[in-house]
């Protein structure tokens, strides 16, 4: 495959030198890792993994991304951030995602420069340039390479990369921010996030894929896969009394199921 070359080439020029690369154990930085890993084998060097650990993300990825890089042969390191002080997005802005990157990767090259390292890998993809991500920005500004996206890897290519590789996230669902549950505009804080992780936790264990939970203040609109709706009706009396032991008072299903961004419909990008 053509673009699984350029990866690998690309790959292979950056791991003449030790690298730092953003891992957050998710299919896009797993699959990244690996191959970055084995090109840096070749060539005697260290792939410093570093996984990111904010508020906005959930407590169980940390387990998980320090099993995974050691199993590589990465060496993992974890930056703590307090994205909401230090990135100033306490009342969730439109340009959340922008502020979040620059503040997160700003730390991650500070390491970089500690360790005297020049390239700085992340996940991105050719499918993130389709929505609405600010971050990439960022990410551009601060000279963050995104190889997945330079070798115009989609997301379905990502994940049958992954498979090839016999990687276990390889149909992992993936898991954005918290604050991409909120509408922009409303203060964030981190009770309130737990709740949303608490609950599509729950309802994933019910059985479903993607699941999101949407809140509008006391109304919780939640997504799956439109095919699994029906599903989701059938189990109505366990969703709503989850989602009423949380504090949400009225209980919804998005009629036009699961689609990354839904916040996003009026954003002018």
């Amino acid at each position: 495959m053509q673009k699984r070359k350029k990866l690998e080439e690309l790959l292979d020029v950056y791991a003449k030198e030790d690298i730092i690369l953003a891992f957050s154990g998710g299919v896009d930085s797993t699959v990244l890792l690996k191959a970055a890993c084995e090109k840096a084998k070749k060539h005697h060097r260290n792939v410093y993994a570093y996984t990111i650990h904010t508020v906005l993300h959930p407590m169980e990825e940390l387990e998980l991304t320090e099993r995974m890089a050691r199993e590589m042969g990465a060496i993992h390191r974890v930056v703590q951030v307090d994205e909401l002080r230090e990135a100033g997005i306490q009342n969730n802005p439109e340009n959340r995602c922008y502020l979040c990157k620059k503040c997160m990767f700003t730390k991650v090259k500070h390491e970089a420069e500690r360790l005297g390292i020049t390239t700085i890998l992340d996940g991105t993809n050719a499918d993130d340039t389709k929505e609405y991500r600010p971050g990439i920005a960022a990410l551009a500004e601060l000279g963050i390479k995104s190889p997945l996206l330079i070798a115009g890897f989609s997301k379905a290519e990502v994940r049958a990369l992954a498979a090839d590789y016999h990687l276990e996230v390889s149909n992992r669902p993936a898991a954005p921010c918290m604050a991409t549950r909120f509408p922009y505009g409303t203060t964030l804080n981190s009770d309130e996030m737990h709740k949303v992780e608490q609950m599509e936790t729950k309802i994933r264990q019910l059985g479903f894929y993607n699941v999101r939970t949407r809140i509008h203040e006391l109304l919780v609109r939640i997504e799956v896969d439109r095919k699994d709706i029906p599903c989701l009706l059938e189990k109505k009396e366990e969703v709503i009394r989850l989602a009423k032991s949380l504090g949400y008072d009225y209980v919804t299903v998005d009629l036009e199921g699961f689609r990354s961004g839904s916040q996003d419909i009026h954003v002018t990008k």
